[in-house]
């Protein structure tokens, strides 16, 4: 059953005429992406250290946003790539949801504003975040980050990338990656999953909005056969880091999370799968509107504060000098 305040939200939206994406142009788009997020995300949580900064990518500078929960130590941390179909959102959109694991699992983020689709076709998203990841890797001392305990993470397609990067980094000999956080993540753009059909219409992400991004980012079916768009259908999951899948019951991309937590286990590595049965994709940073948003986040940050070493939750690792030489 779908929880009420869930289905309040999606009538609330239908109320006040909040277009479809998939009847919108990109930068359309990306602006009701921006404009609607106040009426469901928490204020943001004040936090000691949020910078801006930005990596050396394969096209040009990426920005950055550093996030701190403790302005002086050493801390790990958590690259975090945005969700919004590789076409939408921004280091703005997902800004109180970093805010959040920074607080919650006692770690330093750094949010990756990737290039995008239509603009930017893939494999541009992918390049950009394992540049950024290995570039978050070579700068630890500066960032006062410890670089052996280095997580990647994302929501949706944020999702999708996070676990293209941790599957590349394993490819490349590195950068060690320590965890991988994996909200209801996209991982096979056949989209093929009976979740497809049974979700696709009536709960906020719809199969013409995943067809509207699917052809925003890819352009040549052929891609969808290649990993670094699907990582469900790489061919070896091994020694990949361990990793929370966190899915959606009313999502169309619940069954594809599912599936592919379900590889990685079988691939012998250490893999937990949470469900959030009555939810709908996207709800994550929802938590104005949604209770179990809140709890989600906290089950997000716990796991990611075991995976990294800080049990979940909050002291940062003594370390030398002030957090960070970069401005």
């Amino acid at each position: 059953m779908l929880h009420p305040q869930a289905r309040a939200l999606l009538d609330l939206m239908e109320r006040n005429g909040i277009p479809p994406v998939h009847s919108l142009s990109a930068a359309d788009a990306r602006r009701f992406y921006r404009e609607r997020r106040a009426l469901t995300q928490p204020d943001a949580p004040a936090l000691p250290v949020v910078r801006d900064l930005s990596a050396d990518g394969p096209a040009g500078p990426i920005p950055l946003r550093l996030y701190r929960p403790a302005a002086d130590g050493t801390l790990p941390v958590l690259v975090y790539f945005h969700g919004g179909g590789w076409v939408i959102g921004d280091l703005d959109t997902h800004d109180v949801l970093c805010r959040q694991l920074a607080l919650g699992a006692g770690c330093a983020v750094v949010a990756v504003d990737y290039r995008m689709g239509p603009e930017h076709r893939f494999p541009a998203a992918v390049d950009d975040c394992l540049a950024a990841t290995r570039w978050v890797g070579a700068n630890a001392a500066a960032l006062g980050v410890d670089p052996s305990r280095l997580a990647v993470g994302g929501d949706s397609a944020g999702g999708n990338l996070a676990a293209v990067v941790a599957i590349a980094a394993r490819d490349a000999g590195g950068p060690p990656i320590a965890y991988q956080l994996l909200i209801y993540p996209a991982t096979d753009q056949r989209r093929v999953a009976p979740s497809h059909t049974t979700n696709a219409q009536g709960y906020l992400l719809t199969a013409d909005s995943m067809r509207y991004y699917h052809d925003h980012y890819i352009d040549d079916p052929k891609h969808d056969l290649d990993w670094r768009a699907s990582p469900l259908l790489a061919p070896d999951l091994s020694g990949l880091p361990p990793a929370l899948v966190l899915v959606a019951g009313y999502d169309p991309l619940r069954d594809e999370g599912v599936q592919y937590a379900q590889k990685l286990t079988e691939a012998g590595v250490r893999t937990a799968l949470v469900s959030f049965e009555r939810q709908i994709h996207g709800f994550v940073p929802m938590g104005r509107a949604l209770d179990e948003a809140n709890e989600a986040g906290a089950v997000c940050a716990g796991a990611l504060g075991r995976g990294l070493g800080t049990r979940g939750g909050g002291r940062p690792r003594p370390g030398p000098g002030r957090s960070s030489g970069l401005h």
